[in-house]
This record gives C-alpha cells, structure tokens and sequence, in this order.
C-alpha cells in the first residue's frame, strides 16, 4: 500500500491560491513551498502541490486543462460533520471560489463541493457508515 499521496494541480497565480485555501484553514508546508509550487497539507499523509502553470507543464508533455472549461478530475475530502462541509463551501465562496451544485443529502452520505479560483472541482462529503442501508 502506498503511504502518501500528492494531488498536483495547475495553478494560475500561486500566492491568489495560496490565500484563498489558507481562508478555508489549510496549512502549507514551508519546506516544500516556494514561488514554484505550494505543499498544502488536506490531512495525514494527504496533500496537493499547487504548482504555477510553467512549472507543472514540466511535468507532462499534454497541455494543461483548463478547469474553468474542462473537468479534469474531481477531489473529494472527508468530513467530520455535516456542519463541516457546509463551512468548508461558504468558507470557499467567501474567497472567491463557486458552489457549482447544490448539496447533496442522501441520508446516510451528506455532500456539497466547491470550485477553486483556478475551477477545480473539490468535493466534500459526510457519511455515517451506521445509518448507510443494507447490501442488496
């Protein structure tokens, strides 16, 4: 099993990004941040590189979405409460990002999401396990 994981995402101005995920209360971390790229911590062992756009195409030899335009890839994150999804998304749309969707209430699974300035598409979701209906 893999011990971490690293989201990379393409971003257009980094210190605009780096300001609206520290309004949600995300961390960065200062040994791998610098004016190329920005560790920012989602959890143990979880984290996204936000990496300004000439440094991320040094990466791939595809061109680089535009997720205002195109999804490239849908983040979901965890959540301890309902509540906590709800603050996460006007946290978010107070800075500057979008709630492109309504939530989302399953009864056992509770969703909303939000769109970053750069418009990658973060999911965020509660679920509690006891109340999820049976296995057919």
């Amino acid at each position: 099993m893999h011990k971490q994981i690293y989201v990379n995402l393409a971003v257009k101005n980094l210190p605009r990004s780096k300001a609206f995920f520290a309004a949600l209360g995300f961390a960065f971390d200062a040994q791998f941040t610098n004016d190329q790229g920005a560790c920012m911590k989602l959890g143990e062992n979880i984290y996204a590189m936000l990496l300004v756009e000439p440094f991320f195409q040094g990466f791939t030899k595809k061109s680089i979405a535009d997720a205002r335009q195109q999804t490239e890839v849908l983040l979901c994150l965890s959540c301890e409460s309902r509540a906590e999804v709800d603050e996460l998304v006007k946290k978010a749309i107070a800075a500057g990002g979008a709630a492109p969707m309504p939530a989302q209430d399953h009864g056992f699974m509770y969703g909303h999401g939000f769109e970053d300035l750069d418009g990658h598409l973060w999911e965020l979701m509660h679920m509690d396990p006891n109340a999820a209906p049976p296995q057919q």
